[in-house]
């Protein structure tokens, strides 16, 4: 056995196979595995944990044959998704470690340090020694961003020395189980560095078992306990084989917040007598809270309770699925200014201090259609911008995502009204979840205190009247582009793009840094005072043009439906994102008549016409077409809010791709550009109707009406340029970094240069000055590829952790059969089969076919030019990806919860977009899956 102190070295070369249980927490990961370091440290800390040892990953390695190795590395170099492979091979692992000899030296430490527990008064069992418990420990278990919960075996009651070798061979083998090995291939775990120990235990003979969570793994509130108990068995609980008592008890004041059996924790008479007693839940309360203390992180615990009431512990894991906690960011001094010590992102997943006011957060990155995570570098400048004002002026970012601090404006009468006004527009399932959350006792409304002297306000109220000044001026001094716009919108137009072209050729001649630390110094200073002055040159246009459209929508009120405007909005003109895509479709068009660059692009891959073009092998005409494309476009990207993304000029496969899809259109009233000339007209024959219907009420409200909407149409698509402009900057910076990134790499204080991405401006200049950055980078890194899987983002967000929807879900009402519902963006129906597509680079999409998708921002819209309709997981009507569809003509329903989930692709639907509709049809049946693929099934 080890023991600590001085003589550990010592017992560990003599004794390296075993270790005593309650020694495990001073031993490293890839010895003993998640699961007994934890039992280890709970143990040692005094919580009552069974008596035992733990057989060390030594004993594994010394007994696995080569082969396996050898296989591990085969699995390795699998797709995540190819199953049937993955299962194959890890039945010849299992099969190579069942068939292996038990090494002499391990038969030894295992006999032994079982006999030790025999002799220490245990009740020895049918086997001639005592019942213990014998659970696996993989070195890729019980991490802080993956459980492997259930992965690998556990075997319960063995007696008897050959029972317990047995059982040892049982859990190693269970590393190569199939659901391990995917696991770890879906989690991105090394297949050839895992390893497994073995934890064997006094086996408790339980009275009741159970598991509880020291927060709620459904909801995130880390306030809360949740537990479920049984009598018998904890098996049974875990396996989901009984229906347990559940008990969800707010921590700190024990009051049950809701329970299966109980309306308090006291047993109320009934007929059903609880597994738990109120002193046995505050024993289970107490112990959880305390392992989550010792562990760092809420934890899931399996507990036993044995014949004489005592309570044990008998395995603690990180509850990995929690999303992280927001933590507010401090308000830059200006806009523009350095965020020195800014560290974006937040890895705190343990409780939220007592005390502290519960906060309201709204993910601003969904809004934006961005449903990854940011890098730290784009959280980084979009810190930069976010300045002293405006709504980003206090936000966090949990997740690497960004959340916006609604908190003041649930304080605050009027506040209330923007939201509930503003929020429907941005993203309906939101919306949906604002009034039953203004009812929470905690974000009630406070009176705001007057004070008659200005200095005898409140700081944080005068700060607020002194940015309510400085939006009045902002607002004023927008006020004549404004009306400009209205009275002139042709010079208008030829302000804001000349504005464009000044900042383009601004950012070329400004980029001329020589060092990485000009490059830098460059890069820091680019949009000091920028936004403001683009916002300034390109918003007034497109407000006024929405503001004309609402003018309109308030003259026919009574003569007209409400949503019959949005006709008014397809095909509009001028919008740079429709412009860039319709480009992309004559480029495609063109490179269709020719046969060498047609067979190029429908035989090859998007990433091989990459290559060919970055080599220049593309045929001629398609080379030199798309060097112009991307020498206009190249600074966009997918997620191009964020600095750190990989701009078309530098992985152009996503256009590639897209132009790839463009030339699959044979029917030519299915080409993108007539489909938008159809939508256009569309648009003005809703006018002259609505125009028409007006005249009833008179001649001079018919020409205000059609004044507005001439005027909306002429200047709403402007409303794409400011963020354009702003991409253009982005564009740069990111062309900027990437030649820091190839200095740092060169010198080898990162890996990589595109590394540079996932560190801040002071890291940066301290690399430049030699310091090894590649841990930083690494360990960002990993905290990225963990959210890069997390496929469920809360929409609202509290302090403590409480994902609103998923709180509140019980609440809502349950989804139609055969119907998912949503809220309507784009008026018509489309029927056609599905296509699901969580990525838009690479994406393949036949023409008409339904594009499911989590979210949209301008890089998505390509795929809109040949889809039949649009449905989306988030949104609300102004959304991008609702506006973009209504401007094509194309039905669109958004904020469809899991609609990536529910629907599949090749499953015959019927989009209805004015009723926010999508219905199984039966009009698709006779048609063949398309592309070969198997139909889906409806709500798997």
């Amino acid at each position: 056995m080890d023991h600590p102190g001085k003589d550990s070295a010592r017992h560990d070369s003599q004794d390296r196979l075993v270790v005593e249980l309650h020694h495990l927490g001073f031993q490293p990961l890839a010895r003993v595995g998640g699961k007994a370091l934890n039992l280890g440290k709970i143990a040692a800390a005094g919580l009552p944990v069974p008596a035992g040892f733990c057989l060390t990953t030594s004993a594994y390695r010394s007994a696995v044959p080569a082969e396996v190795g050898v296989l591990a590395a085969r699995l390795e170099s699998l797709d995540p998704g190819d199953a049937e492979h993955l299962s194959r091979l890890a039945l010849e692992a299992r099969d190579l470690v069942n068939a292996a000899p038990m090494p002499p030296e391990v038969d030894a430490a295992v006999r032994t340090a079982y006999a030790a527990m025999g002799t220490a008064g245990r009740e020895q069992g049918k086997g001639g020694g005592p019942a213990v418990a014998v659970r696996s420990s993989a070195t890729a278990e019980d991490l802080p961003f993956a459980s492997f919960a259930g992965q690998q075996d556990t075997f319960v009651d063995v007696t008897g020395a050959d029972g317990v070798l047995d059982a040892v061979r049982r859990c190693w083998a269970s590393l190569w189980s199939d659901r391990a090995v995917v696991y770890r291939a879906a989690n991105g775990i090394s297949q050839r560095e895992v390893s497994l120990a073995v934890v064997v235990q006094d086996f408790v003979e339980a009275a009741a078992a159970g598991v509880l969570f020291t927060a709620n793994p459904v909801t995130g509130t880390r306030g809360e306990t949740v537990i479920d108990a049984h009598r018998g068995a904890g098996q049974d609980v875990v396996s989901g084989a009984v229906n347990p008592d559940h008990f969800q008890i707010h921590t700190a004041s024990g009051r049950l917040v809701a329970g299966t059996h109980h309306d308090g924790i006291q047993h109320d008479g009934g007929a059903h007598r609880p597994v738990l007693d109120a002193q046995q839940l505050r024993e289970l309360i107490s112990l959880g809270t305390a392992a989550q203390r010792l562990l760092g992180a809420p934890q899931d615990v399996e507990w036993v309770i044995d014949r004489s009431g005592t309570v044990w512990l008998t395995q603690s894991r990180p509850v990995t699925t929690l999303y992280p906690l927001p933590v507010p960011l401090p308000v830059p001094l200006q806009a523009g200014s350095p965020a020195a010590g800014f560290m974006p992102g937040s890895e705190d997943y343990a409780e939220t201090p007592a005390g502290e006011e519960t906060r309201v957060y709204l993910c601003g990155s969904l809004l934006q259609g961005l449903t990854r995570p940011i890098t730290p570098m784009g959280l980084t400048a979009l810190n930069l911008m976010r300045g002293d004002q405006g709504p980003w002026r206090q936000y966090a970012t949990p997740g690497l995502r960004l959340y916006v601090d609604l908190t003041p404006a649930f304080h605050s009468k009027r506040g209330r009204q923007t939201l509930l006004k503003a929020i429907p527009l941005a993203d309906g399932r939101s919306a949906a979840l604002l009034p039953a959350l203004m009812e929470d006792p905690r974000f009630t409304v406070r009176k705001e205190r007057h004070a008659g002297n200005r200095n005898q306000q409140p700081k944080g109220q005068r700060k607020r009247s002194a940015r309510g000044v400085r939006n009045f001026a902002t607002t004023a001094m927008m006020l004549p582009a404004m009306v400009r716009a209205v009275v002139r919108p042709e010079a208008e137009l030829r302000r804001a793009h000349a504005y464009g072209k000044r900042l383009q050729a601004g950012v070329a001649s400004n980029a001329a840094a020589a060092t990485s630390e000009q490059r830098l110094e460059y890069v820091e200073g680019a949009m000091h005072g920028t936004v403001e002055e683009l916002i300034g040159a390109t918003l007034p246009a497109p407000a006024a043009g929405y503001l004309l459209l609402a003018a309109a929508r308030r003259l026919l009120r009574g003569i007209v439906e409400p949503r019959e405007l949005e006709a008014v909005l397809r095909g509009l003109p001028h919008n740079v994102t429709t412009e860039m895509d319709l480009e992309l479709w004559r480029l495609a068009a063109s490179l269709g008549r020719h046969p060498d660059s047609r067979a190029a692009f429908l035989g090859k891959s998007p990433e091989d016409l990459a290559r060919d073009y970055s080599a220049g092998t593309l045929p001629a005409p398609a080379q030199n077409a798309i060097r112009g494309f991307l020498g206009k476009y190249g600074h966009r990207a997918v997620g191009e809010i964020d600095l750190g993304m990989p701009r078309w000029s530098d992985h152009p496969d996503h256009v590639l791709g897209m132009i790839a899809n463009y030339l699959r259109v044979e029917d030519p009233e299915q080409a993108p550009d007539r489909q938008f000339a159809r939508a256009a007209e569309q648009a003005e024959a809703a006018m002259r109707r609505m125009v028409g219907k007006a005249r009833a009420k008179g001649r001079l409200r018919s020409r205000l009406v059609g004044f507005c909407l001439h005027r909306t149409r002429q200047l709403a698509g402007l409303r794409e340029l400011p963020k354009f402009n702003i991409v253009v900057i982005l564009g740069e910076m990111h062309r900027q970094l990437a030649e820091v990134g190839k200095d740092l790499a060169g010198t080898q204080r990162i890996a990589a240069p595109e590394d540079v991405f996932f560190l801040t401006f002071d890291e940066l200049r301290v690399g430049l000055r030699g310091a090894d950055l590649s841990g930083i980078v690494g360990s960002r890194r990993r905290q990225y590829d963990l959210e890069l899987r997390r496929r469920h983002i809360p929409r609202l967000l509290l302090s403590d952790g409480t994902d609103v929807e998923a709180a509140l879900a019980p609440t809502a009402e349950p989804p139609s059969e055969g119907v998912l519902t949503g809220t309507p963006a784009s008026a018509g129906t489309a029927t056609g089969r599905v296509r699901v597509i969580l990525d838009p680079v690479g994406a393949h999409l036949e023409p008409g076919e339904i594009l499911v998708a989590p979210s949209t921002d301008p890089g998505w819209t390509p795929l809109f030019l040949t889809a039949g309709a649009l449905v989306m997981e988030m949104g609300g009507v102004i959304s991008h990806g609702a506006v973009v569809a209504r401007e094509y003509g194309i039905p669109a329903v958004v904020g469809v919860p899991d609609a990536t989930t529910r629907l599949h692709t090749g499953a015959a639907v019927t989009v209805d977009g004015a009723a926010g509709t999508i219905s199984l049809s039966e009009k698709l049946d006779v048609l063949q899956p398309s592309r070969g693929e198997d139909p889906g099934t409806w709500g798997r």
